[in-house]
């Protein structure tokens, strides 16, 4: 049977995601602006990707200037940008060690073997279960979703990917209970992102640590949107001065190009050896290229105090409007400029309703709406957000005034 036509004005693109009816031809800085100059103020930031905002100039000059040399060559050849940036990556936290990668759930993929053949290679195969949280989010590939364990990314694909026990957040017992003879590895995202904006607290990373070192596991952090000045610190572990043995690393890093990379310590990476890994794309010299000029960026003397400063501003802002709409904003979540609205309204009619202001937000698990915005951004923004976001709250509290349709 020859296929239906699609008309012209169909998409056919898999309908897997619910767009939003407004499409944006080019971006300033925190702005995004569409076709017809219509400005919206973005506290979305691509889900915390576009750390530097959009257009940064320092990363246009090298993303350009490298597109004019040699754009792929693959890691048969060695890459000495690859090689620079992974060297500050390291020097910046507690690595020894890096792999790059093209997204989060490759970083996560990377992170999931590494520990897996970390035991392996010291005479344990059958040490390969990882322990995962409720609530989680670690990516969309077969493994990743199964160490999410949210039921609704895993329905419809076959038996769930082994490996992988759950336990609820910050539940000691739980956690205790599920360490056996098999379990390789513990891995948690230090704030749950599409989980609710959930901190974990710093008492109970440091139980993790702790457990790890008392059974031999790795300790495994998910820091792909956490990372890169994201909580006003350069990764959110150091919050809680709990080290990690395997981080992955996505999202910010690229500041809008695709890219991702798993950091270790030398001890965890030890089963890493020739020919078991790989990938064609992670660590091209463009990625690389951008990569470097996000770090110059990020990592400039006061660049990353300037987040945590911004962040309070943020933060007062925001609990003053909760104050002011409490029919509608039941408590402000997150660290840094990773800050979350638990609602008692539905998060997606929120996040309509910003949009119709002018701010474009995101939708998170929990019924949060997450703000998530370029790390530039300074006090005429935080107070042009935060009014946007008061008339969003208001349009919401008089919908809910308004008497029912007959």
């Amino acid at each position: 049977m020859a296929p239906a036509p699609v008309s012209a004005s169909q998409s056919v693109l898999l309908p897997t995601y619910a767009r939003a009816p407004v499409a944006f031809e080019r971006g300033e800085g925190p702005w995004a602006i569409t076709a017809d100059g219509t400005r919206y103020l973005d506290f979305g930031a691509g889900i915390a990707v576009n750390s530097l905002g959009h257009a940064h100039p320092h990363l246009v000059e090298a993303l350009t200037a490298q597109a004019g040399k040699i754009w792929h060559t693959s890691n048969l050849y060695t890459m000495p940008e690859g090689e620079r940036l992974a060297r500050r990556l390291c020097e910046a936290t507690f690595a020894q060690r890096a792999f790059f990668t093209n997204s989060g759930a490759e970083a996560n993929e990377c992170a999931i073997k590494m520990a897996r053949k970390y035991h392996a290679a010291k005479g344990h195969p059958e040490r390969y279960r990882i322990i995962t949280f409720e609530g989680a989010f670690h990516g969309r590939t077969l493994a990743t979703i199964a160490a999410g364990g949210q039921q609704k990314y895993i329905d419809g694909f076959g038996p769930k990917v082994d490996g992988f026990d759950q336990v609820p957040f910050d539940d000691e017992a739980a956690l205790k209970a599920a360490i056996g003879p098999e379990t390789a590895a513990m891995m948690v995202e230090p704030i749950q992102g599409e989980g609710g904006l959930r901190s974990a607290p710093s008492r109970f990373l440091r139980l993790l640590r702790d457990l790890c070192d008392e059974h031999g596991l790795m300790l495994i952090f998910d820091e792909i949107q956490t990372g890169v000045g994201r909580t006003g610190k350069f990764f959110a572990y150091e919050l809680s001065g709990v080290t990690p043995d395997i981080m992955s690393v996505a999202k910010g890093i690229g500041g809008g190009f695709p890219m991702g990379v798993c950091l270790a310590t030398e001890e965890a990476a030890s089963g890493m050896t020739l020919g078991t890994h790989g990938t064609t794309f992670g660590g091209n010299p463009l990625a690389m290229a951008v990569g470097n000029a996000v770090l110059d960026v990020i990592l400039a003397p006061g660049f990353i105090d300037h987040v945590a400063q911004t962040s309070l501003r943020l933060k007062q802002s925001l609990a003053e409007l909760k104050d002011k709409h409490p029919e509608v904003i039941a408590e402000i979540r997150g660290e840094g400029l990773m800050l979350g609205l638990k609602l008692h309204t539905l998060n997606t009619d929120f996040v309509a309703e910003a949009r119709a202001a002018g701010l474009l937000v995101v939708a998170a698990g929990d019924n949060v709406v997450r703000l998530l915005p370029p790390l530039i951004i300074g006090e005429p923004e935080v107070a042009d957000a935060v009014s946007r976001l008061d008339r969003a709250a208001g349009a919401i509290e008089a919908a809910l005034k308004r008497p029912a349709a007959e």
